[in-house]
């Protein structure tokens, strides 16, 4: 019995250790996060100002309806007011914020909302927290300039912003590179690559497709997004693997 008793206290001594790494751990990715979230970015401010050309306009409209995807439910909404609420339980509960004259937009100067889109930096100099600047990031200074001159446009609406918050949980997948929360630090901020003129050729593809990772992951071979509510689809593989796109025509 002297000796089950020893082997059950060494087994709780290790059980002890391991909370303990493990809570030592996690501490130390959280507060990676918190600390990386509170860095202030000095990065000046672009010259872009908005434009009332109708072409100008048209192509706003169009990068914040596609590419841009500012429009979708989850992220501002139709009338960009705020989109749904994302809830992921102790991972985060994430809330695209009101971004109309009645919102944001009335806070963010041109220049300022330019920046957001080129660095995921917010007005007071911090990163975003979730929206994905980094997949647009390559956009070229005409067609930032195009989004900017679009969103002035949209029709003012008083709502107040939904509620957006991190868990410890969350903190850790973003330091673990398997939810990306922290978008600043993921911008090569000194050396912004741009994409070539659009055209239908693998290179501006390339470009496109950055769209595509948050959901498909970095190599498109799809999976569960970790922490994503168990009603979200899994995105899946659009590599041309037999487990993914390799029976599709290109038509398809």
């Amino acid at each position: 019995m002297k000796l089950v008793g020893k082997i059950l206290a060494a087994i709780g001594g290790l059980v002890g250790l391991a909370a303990l790494g493990g809570g030592a751990f996690v501490w130390m990715q959280a507060s990676a996060f918190d600390e990386s979230m509170s860095k202030i970015y000095d990065i000046p401010l672009p010259a872009i100002e908005r434009s009332n050309s109708p072409e100008v306009l048209a192509r706003g409209t169009h990068l914040a309806h596609s590419i841009g995807a500012c429009a979708m439910s989850e992220c501002h909404g139709a009338d960009l007011a705020g989109g749904t609420s994302i809830k992921m339980g102790p991972v985060a509960t994430l809330t695209a914020p009101n971004i109309t004259g009645g919102g944001l937009g009335a806070v963010y100067s041109d220049a300022e909302l330019a920046r957001l889109i080129q660095h995921g930096v917010k007005k007071d100099g911090r990163s975003l927290t979730f929206m994905p600047a980094h997949e647009i990031s390559w956009l070229p200074d005409s067609d930032v300039q195009a989004i900017v001159s679009y969103l002035r446009t949209v029709p003012a609406v008083e709502k107040a912003n939904g509620p957006l918050s991190v868990g410890l949980i969350g903190k850790v997948l973003d330091r673990k590179d398997s939810l990306m929360l922290d978008i600043a630090r993921r911008i090569d901020h000194g050396s912004r690559e741009i994409a070539p003129p659009p055209s239908p050729t693998k290179e501006y593809g390339r470009f496109i497709a950055l769209g595509c990772t948050g959901c498909h992951g970095k190599t498109f071979g799809g999976g569960p997004i970790p922490g994503a509510p168990s009603d979200m689809p899994i995105p899946s593989n659009i590599t041309p693997d037999s487990s993914g796109l390799h029976d599709y025509s290109f038509a398809e």
